[in-house]
């Protein structure tokens, strides 16, 4: 059975390797979902790039097509995507198998095909480059200030205008969208005016009194804290240092992922939330213990910071004090977006992307220096 499952992997990654290069030279330059250097970050930080200034758009919509991967029509794809025609149709029309019972696809992307995050790019790029070239940007005269920033099947387009976003914007992304068997979802896509604000991938971008601060969106973090939570709760009768490893991955990857954003006051808040239900998991452990007494148990001083939360592990019979990951030490540090033009299989942009490359190494090492550096302080290291 699982002979034809890898086999049709296989081929897909095949094709892959051939498809890639053709979506990325002929890509939306702001489409940063499922491509190769690219990342939620880029795409945010383009978004700051053409909302943050005095003279910015004022007016977004934000764009959610509904059912993306499951509604693309075969038949454009069979028409566009420049591959094999008969191998293409086979993957399109494979079906999926639920509950040992075949389901027919007559419509989408392959499910869980590796290639599918290409081939919904392939159908949604040229978005952007019509409305650039319906709205060019004139040397004199009125500036539509449409500006489109794309991760996956979430978008955004700026405008200087409510009315041209509604009746002008959406209509022609609409038409664009019907050609391809989809359209966008009526509950989540809306217009906007800045200083209202507006979610895009896990960040609020809005504008305070003329400036624009991104920060993690509510939405995120009351889904960070819930995860956090369950995390505790299912863990009642576990060690405290079986706990912490659980937590620490999930606290290092949330803040790393907003580490570029306006963050600190969140992560402060957010901390504090973890370590109230920290001290009732610990209260509730031990209720006829008073206060001092699970203090001293579960929580220690280091250095100028008091109550870390603490545990111990033990590893082939080594027994190691572990210690909660304090979200504040997350360095915030300004993202250095890509450029637009950027393609990793054009031998032109090769010394771009090894400098790139490069800083990112640099930027590891800094902050192997500074965990390595709050290690040491914590274990008493450091004079």
């Amino acid at each position: 059975m699982m002979l034809p499952v890898m086999t049709c992997r296989a081929m897909q990654a095949l094709y892959l390797l051939a498809l890639d290069p053709v979506a990325e030279a002929t890509g939306d330059l702001n489409s940063y979902g499922f491509r190769s250097h690219r990342s939620t970050a880029d795409a945010i930080a383009q978004c700051f790039g053409v909302l943050a200034k005095r003279t910015a758009p004022q007016w977004i919509l934000e764009g959610d097509i509904k059912a993306c991967f499951d509604r693309i029509s075969h038949t454009w794809l069979l028409s566009h995507i420049p591959m094999e025609k008969p191998m293409l149709r086979k993957w399109l029309k494979a079906g999926y198998m639920e509950q040992k019972t075949l389901f027919p696809t007559e419509e989408g992307s392959p499910q869980g095909g590796i290639i599918s995050p290409v081939l919904a790019n392939l159908t949604l790029d040229g978005l952007e480059t019509m409305l650039r070239e319906k709205y060019p940007k004139p040397k004199n005269g009125l500036n539509a200030k449409v500006n489109f920033v794309r991760f996956a099947d979430d978008f955004i387009i700026t405008g200087y205008s409510k009315e041209l976003l509604e009746k002008e914007i959406k209509p022609l992304v609409e038409t664009f969208l019907k050609e391809r068997g989809l359209e966008l979802s009526p509950e989540k896509t809306v217009i906007t005016h800045i200083e209202d604000g507006f979610d895009f991938l896990g960040q609020n971008v809005r504008k305070y009194h003329g400036t624009l601060l991104i920060k993690p969106s509510k939405k995120n973090v009351e889904a960070f804290l819930d995860k956090v939570r369950g995390i505790i709760r299912e863990n009642k009768q576990a060690t405290a240092g079986h706990l912490i490893c659980q937590l620490n991955r999930v606290i290092r990857g949330w803040a790393r992922y907003h580490r570029h954003v306006v963050s600190k006051a969140t992560f402060n808040r957010v901390q504090r939330s973890i370590f109230q239900a920290l001290w009732h998991w610990a209260r509730r452990r031990h209720p006829n213990k008073g206060a001092q007494w699970v203090k001293q148990k579960y929580f220690c001083s280091i250095r100028q910071r008091n109550w870390v939360f603490f545990g111990e592990v033990t590893h082939q019979e080594e027994t190691t004090r572990v210690y909660l990951t304090w979200m504040t030490d997350t360095p915030i540090a300004r993202h250095i977006k890509i450029k637009e033009k950027a393609n990793p299989y054009d031998p032109a942009w090769e010394t771009y992307f090894e400098k790139r490359l490069d800083l990112k190494m640099e930027s590891n090492l800094r902050k192997r220096r500074v965990l390595l550096h709050l290690w040491e302080e914590q274990h008493g290291i450091c004079p």
